[in-house]
């Protein structure tokens, strides 16, 4: 999958930063643990559940202080959130989307939920987007607050193309820690060719942002009506003041309503 090949991209960005800088900035996590989650029963019935995973800067304590469950619940009340503190050390370990799977996605399912969306900010917009490049159709929707897309030469690639619509990605490569972003860039692009592919994914960020340009050669993938931006860079400030707005547009989208839970 291409989390095992994004593994061993991060094992070398690693190698390079400062042990004690890193455990100081960043929460690694301990993969040889099950995934840290936390459910935060909506309010009213539940008819749909949100998971949420953090960026490389939060933990699972990290997604609790943010308020962001209670954030999904004010404008989502018949929602259930399920914070889940994939960070890095899953990445690292090469199987983060099929621990996502089996540990929480799966497990989910049981409870009968129509709709299942998933969540995230930066690292854990780029774990939502390679989920469902590894298990599509297994989630309703997904909101993305600036995700994270890599690093590579390929968005200088796509914008002197004109853009995904126009890039020529090459044939399909095996992948490896030189190919996974062009891979990614590969599956964005199908969103470009397929429009359904996108019905239910909101995206969000900051004018400010220092992953805008490669943010805004996705964007036009997705519908102008489910992009938002607003003032400010690549933090929690921003991702507070998006949230809200990206799940009231999202209700007032929806052309069937969700099912209930089944107890």
């Amino acid at each position: 999958m291409m989390i095992g090949i994004l593994s061993r991209y991060l094992r070398t960005f690693l190698l390079l930063v400062p042990i004690g800088l890193l455990s100081a900035c960043y929460p690694i996590g301990n993969a040889t643990r099950p995934i840290p989650t936390a459910l935060v029963p909506a309010p009213q019935q539940a008819h749909r559940l949100v998971i949420f995973l953090p960026g490389r800067g939060d933990d699972l304590e990290g997604l609790k202080k943010s308020g962001i469950a209670q954030i999904i619940q004010h404008e989502w009340p018949d929602a259930d959130v399920e914070l889940a503190a994939l960070t890095m050390a899953y990445y690292l370990d090469g199987h983060a989307t099929k621990r996502l799977h089996d540990e929480v996605v799966v497990p989910a399912m049981k409870y009968g939920y129509q709709q299942i969306w998933l969540a995230g900010t930066s690292l854990g917009g780029m774990g939502a987007l390679t989920y469902d490049r590894d298990y599509p159709g297994d989630v309703y929707g997904m909101i993305l607050l600036a995700p994270y897309l890599g690093d590579s030469t390929v968005p200088k690639e796509i914008t002197a193309a004109g853009g995904l619509t126009q890039w020529n990605p090459g044939p399909p490569e095996a992948l490896n820690p030189q190919t996974w972003q062009r891979e990614l860039w590969r599956y964005l692009k199908t969103w470009s060719d397929d429009p359904g592919k996108t019905r239910h994914v909101w995206l969000g960020y900051g004018d400010s942002d220092r992953l805008r340009k490669d943010i805004e050669l996705m964007s036009p993938t997705l519908r102008s009506s489910h992009i938002l931006m607003v003032p400010g860079g690549h933090d929690w400030k921003v991702w507070k003041v998006a949230a809200p707005q990206l799940l009231q547009d999202a209700s007032r989208d929806e052309a069937t309503p969700s099912a209930h839970r089944q107890e």
